[in-house]
């Protein structure tokens, strides 16, 4: 049973569904459907459709253009968690599979701060290879990376030419991991992170701590990953294990 009618709850829906739809390339040539198309198909007003898409344009996933309609301007790109990990091969289409570049802010042997050597397990000072790039992807920045390498691995790290994307940077380097860890929230950008990003101050952005261990476990790497929340998703699937009762 339906309940109070709330406009304002008919707009948050329409637009998290319109935004679905966006983000998944669901219309033909990224050309949304008219208004009195959305008004039939989701049994909400015209204020309410025009509202939704307020927020979207609002967002940068869509444009409207007066006797022309509205169209998807963004589409990010998904990429499975188990190749943002680095856990399995990237497909032929993820940004993982080097088709990215990195414009690199710094790339120096620094003192460990004492809250990544925290991190890591190591004392603080301890020497590591601090290694911060913007990922690019048609010119377009991605993501913000902060890495702390400790050595051994951050000598390779150091002396590798840094070509497209981290996980190629370790694999050309000869730098073998045996897992990653992700710690993923969300922030607004300040304006620093704002500016490298090529975002408004206050939009919205994933961040990700990530850290590496090698196939014995120890900690070598940890990385502070700032993504522009409109360019890249992460798509995770479990599957269910029924219990010894339920068999």
């Amino acid at each position: 049973m339906r309940g109070p009618v709330n406009r304002a709850d008919d707009v948050r829906r329409l637009r998290d569904l319109l935004r679905s739809a966006v983000q998944r390339d669901r219309f033909p040539d990224g050309l949304l459907p008219a208004e009195a198309d959305l008004m039939a198909a989701h049994g909400v007003s015209r204020a309410t459709v025009r509202e939704a898409l307020a927020l979207l344009r609002a967002e940068g996933l869509i444009e409207r253009t007066q006797g022309v309609g509205t169209h998807a301007v963004a589409r990010p790109v998904s990429t499975g968690i188990t190749e943002a990990h680095g856990a399995t091969s990237p497909s032929a289409a993820s940004l993982l599979n080097r088709r990215t570049r990195p414009r690199v802010l710094d790339r120096s042997v620094v003192p460990l701060p004492a809250v990544a050597a925290e991190r890591l397990g190591v004392p603080a000072g301890t020497p590591c290879l601090r290694l911060e790039y913007v990922a690019l992807h048609e010119e377009e920045p991605l993501w913000l990376a902060t890495n702390y390498a400790l050595f051994p691995e951050a000598e390779k790290l150091r002396d590798c030419p840094f070509v497209t994307d981290w996980y190629a940077l370790l694999a050309d380097a000869g730098v073998e991991f045996g897992s990653s860890e992700f710690v993923i929230g969300a922030e607004i950008a300040d304006p620093l992170t704002a500016e490298e990003l090529g975002v408004p101050p206050g939009a919205p952005v994933l961040t990700v701590e990530q850290t590496f261990a090698d196939p014995r476990g120890r900690l070598f790497d940890l990385a502070f990953v700032h993504t522009r929340a409109d360019r890249f998703r992460f798509v995770s699937r479990g599957t269910r294990t029924p219990s010894l009762e339920e068999l």
